[in-house]
């Protein structure tokens, strides 16, 4: 049965570019000597060429891996020495091609078939070689080598490489590795609002203004990282129009006292920081855009850093989002299972019992068991919810009480105020799981007749307050840490968090960002490495 294979296209590429460039250089040549051998020649060296093209279209590979191909072209160039020395260049495709498929077992394979054929054709025709023919040859078949070997090359580092679906790990250990060494060199940490808050104090250094915001992509539309204003009475809903132009044009965006200044690097746009200028002052003072694309220049570094951080975070988002999906398919195809199992076997001990007590007893153990099956698939919709897959922070706040609302019975009310402009990732992400954590306590040991919840929204600023009726948070157990994983997710994204209990009087939770120390002027005073132009 003939064999057939699927090439790789890389190989057929190169083997047919090869043979193609062969044939217009030889042909080249034989038309500037315009003698007839040579046409002849070229002419066979075509078919030939054409044959094996052909034959690898179609999957054939019995040609190429045979020495027929070398053994017709050699023989082809050595008849034509009289005429033409020059078609001994179509004897250095051979090992090339043969290189490509075969390796290095391809290229010997060619140049044996070569050398045997040409020094039996001429030792036959002539009975001794002349120096130029010997001379000639000799250099075609070192070419020949040479490109079989980098063809061979070629093969076993690229053609032939196994497909690997540990390859993306391989290579994301690689990079992960990269971070961790140096990470320990990153001076400016990969905090993005810190970052951001000194691209901002670089802007206010440069230029006289009265607001200054960054802003941040998110998908398709901008998020503020930081905002600052002098004055309460600024309005700063005005620069973000502005981002948005800046960030769809890639330009400097310039209307009288405000501007807005796209940061980019290699990557693309980072950020856009926008501002307004004071009263009485606008851009054309300052040098217009040529000013402000100066600017940017000088916050090259700074933007990279940025870069680097909402990079980091984004990865950091992704790897929490892939463990709690595992957590949850861990539970519901584990822990719940087995937990239901037991559901089961305990309704068939409860149809025969032996005395009233084992039945009481039975019945107690049932109804433990269907709570804990409830709180375990609570748990499961929690870990599954995601800030990021909802159509904004209080909407996936708001699903997460209804499930909580369903599955417990205890009223959970929710009001939300925000606008249409979003949150950071990973800032709605630790805000909702602090508001979860936060729920599912008041629902499993408040003991609350009514849960209030309030979501305010204005990005960057927002503000989530738990409030129950229940009985307040009582002695802390020692195997308890919710409070503490509230405490450390505010501190992720230097939020303030805070908890007011009494007994008989109900928990408060709020958490807010950013930080009441940051809030009062979003952007902190002037660093000591000021911006200049």
């Amino acid at each position: 049965m003939t064999q057939r294979a699927a090439l790789a296209p890389a190989y057929y590429r190169l083997a047919v570019g090869a043979r193609i460039w062969a044939l217009l250089v030889l042909g080249i040549s034989a038309a500037s000597l315009g003698d007839g051998t040579s046409a002849a020649a070229l002419t066979v060296l075509g078919l030939v060429w054409s044959v094996s093209i052909a034959a690898e279209w179609r999957g054939y590979t019995w040609l190429s891996k045979s020495p027929l191909e070398p053994v017709l072209v050699s023989a082809v160039a050595a008849r034509s020495l009289d005429a033409d020395l020059s078609l001994l260049l179509a004897m250095a495709i051979p090992p090339f091609t043969g290189g490509l498929l075969r390796g290095v077992r391809g290229v010997v394979q060619a140049l044996a078939a070569e050398l045997v054929v040409v020094v039996a054709l001429i030792m036959t025709r002539y009975g001794t070689f002349q120096v130029d023919e010997a001379s000639s040859i000799l250099t075609w078949i070192l070419t020949g080598l040479g490109l079989g070997l980098i063809a061979a090359y070629v093969q076993r580092a690229v053609l032939e490489k196994p497909d690997d679906p540990l390859a993306p790990y391989r290579e994301a250990q690689v990079h992960l590795r990269g971070l961790l060494d140096l990470s320990g060199d990153l001076r400016s940490g990969l905090e993005p609002v810190t970052l951001g808050s000194r691209i901002a104090v670089a802007v206010r250094n440069s230029l006289p203004v009265e607001a200054v915001a960054v802003f941040v992509p998110r998908g398709d539309e901008l998020t503020p990282l930081v905002t600052g204003a002098i004055s309460s009475a600024v309005d700063q809903s005005l620069l973000e129009p502005m981002a948005h132009r800046a960030w769809s044009t890639g330009r400097p965006i310039i209307d009288e006292e405000r501007f807005a200044l796209p940061l980019p690097t290699e990557m693309g746009i980072v950020a856009v920081v926008t501002g307004m200028l004071a009263v009485g002052r606008d851009v054309s003072g300052l040098g217009t855009e040529a000013h402000l694309t100066a600017l940017a220049r000088s916050l090259r570094p700074r933007t990279v850093q940025l870069d680097t951080a909402l990079m980091f975070a984004r990865l950091r988002d992704a790897a929490t989002a892939d463990e709690r999906r595992r957590l949850a398919r861990d539970l519901h195809d584990g822990v719940a299972q087995d937990i239901a199992s037991l559901g089961y076997l305990v309704d068939a001990l409860g149809i025969t019992p032996t005395t009233p007590g084992q039945a009481e007893s039975l019945r107690r153990l049932r109804e433990r068991i269907t709570d804990v099956v409830a709180q375990v698939r609570m748990a499961v919709q929690t870990l599954r919810t995601d800030a990021e897959s909802a159509e904004s922070l209080g909407a996936a706040v708001s699903g997460l009480a209804r499930h909580l609302s369903e599955s417990s019975g205890v009223p959970i009310r929710v009001t939300v105020d925000e606008t249409t402009t979003r949150l950071r990732p990973e800032v709605e992400g630790e805000l909702l799981r602090i508001a979860q954590e936060a729920m599912t306590n008041a629902v499993r040991h408040a003991s609350a007749s009514l849960i209030d919840v309030t979501c305010k929204v204005a990005a960057p600023l927002a503000e989530i307050t738990v409030r129950d009726d229940g009985n307040g948070l009582g002695q802390p157990r020692e195997d308890s840490y919710g409070v503490a994983i509230m405490q450390e997710r505010a501190e992720l994204i230097d939020a303030d968090f805070s908890i007011e209990s009494a007994e008989r009087r109900g928990t408060v939770v709020t958490v807010r960002v950013p930080s009441r120390h940051q809030s009062a002027s979003r952007v902190p005073d002037p660093l000591p490495d000021k911006v200049s132009l």
